[in-house]
C-alpha cells in the first residue's frame, strides 16, 4: 500500500471506529507502528486534527469536524474527475452540471500553481464527439486503472508510450506510439496517437489497451491531430 492509500486508509479507520490505537491501525494498513506514527504526524501536518488519548482504554482520535487543510489530489485525479464530467456532458447526460462545474472549480483553484499548469495542459488533449450508431459496442469492457497515470506522464512530457493492444478480431500487437489527444465518443474513449511503424495518426480504443508503460527515452514534438467535424476540444463545452 503505497502512502496515499495507506493515508486514505486510517483516515477512514479513526471516522469509522471514533478510537484505534497504532497497534490496531498498523494491523489495519499492514505496516509497521513507526511508519504509522510518521504517517500520524504527516495528516496533522495536513490540517486533520488527531488527538492522542494515553493509558488504558485510550487511542488515537480524529476530530469529527477535522477535514484536509492543502490539497493533496494529483493532476491525474482532478483529470479523472474533469474527464468524466466531460464524457457525461458529451452524451448529455449530466445533472446538476453548474454544481458539479463549481465543485470542480473550487478543486482547481486549490491546486498549487505548477499542477493547475499541468492540468490545462492536459486539458488541451481531450476532445469530445458523437459514437456513430453503426459502431459495434457490444465487446466494451473496462479500461485498465494503470493508463490514466501513464498517460499523464508521457502527455506532459511528451514521451513514447508503449502498451499491448487487442483489436477487433482478438489479435494482440505491442506498440510504441506518440500520444497527442485523448477522445472521448462516449460510450467509448480511445487514444490518438501518431505511429511511426505506420506513419499515420492511429484510434486506439483505451479498453483494449494493457500493459502501458511511458518509454523514458526520447521526446517527440507535437503534431496536429486531423479531428472529425463534430468532435471539439473539451474546453469548449462550458462555452
Amino acid at each position: 500500500m503505497n502512502v496515499r492509500l495507506r493515508h486514505d486508509a486510517i483516515v477512514r479507520s479513526l471516522r469509522r471506529n471514533g478510537t484505534s490505537t497504532v497497534a490496531d491501525l498498523a494491523a489495519e494498513v499492514g505496516a509497521s507502528r513507526r511508519t504509522v506514527l510518521r504517517d500520524i504526524s504527516a495528516l496533522r501536518d495536513q490540517g486533520f486534527v488527531i488527538h492522542s488519548e494515553p493509558g488504558r482504554g485510550g487511542g488515537l482520535q480524529l476530530d469529527p469536524q477535522s477535514l484536509q487543510t492543502t490539497a493533496k489530489l494529483s493532476v491525474a485525479e482532478v483529470f479523472a474527475l474533469l474527464i468524466s464530467v466531460a464524457s457525461m456532458r458529451a452524451a448529455g447526460n449530466l445533472p446538476f452540471a453548474g454544481l458539479a462545474d463549481a465543485g470542480l472549480a473550487r478543486i482547481e483553484k486549490a491546486l498549487p500553481p505548477d499542477k493547475v499548469r499541468d492540468l490545462r495542459r492536459f486539458l488541451d488533449c481531450l476532445y469530445v464527439g458523437q459514437l456513430s450508431p453503426l459502431v459495434n459496442i457490444s465487446d466494451l469492457a473496462p479500461m485498465d486503472p494503470a493508463l490514466l497515470p501513464a498517460f499523464e506522464t508521457a502527455f506532459l512530457q511528451r514521451q513514447y508510450l508503449r502498451f499491448q493492444y487487442h483489436d477487433a478480431k482478438g489479435t494482440v500487437t505491442n506498440r510504441i506510439v506518440e500520444p497527442h489527444a485523448m477522445l472521448i465518443l462516449p460510450p467509448l474513449w480511445y487514444l490518438v496517437a501518431w505511429d511511426p511503424a505506420r506513419h499515420a495518426f492511429r484510434h486506439f480504443r483505451m479498453d483494449r489497451i494493457s500493459r502501458p508503460e511511458v518509454d523514458e527515452g526520447a521526446t517527440f514534438q507535437r503534431r496536429h491531430v486531423p479531428f472529425e467535424d463534430h468532435v471539439r476540444p473539451v474546453r469548449d463545452l462550458s462555452r
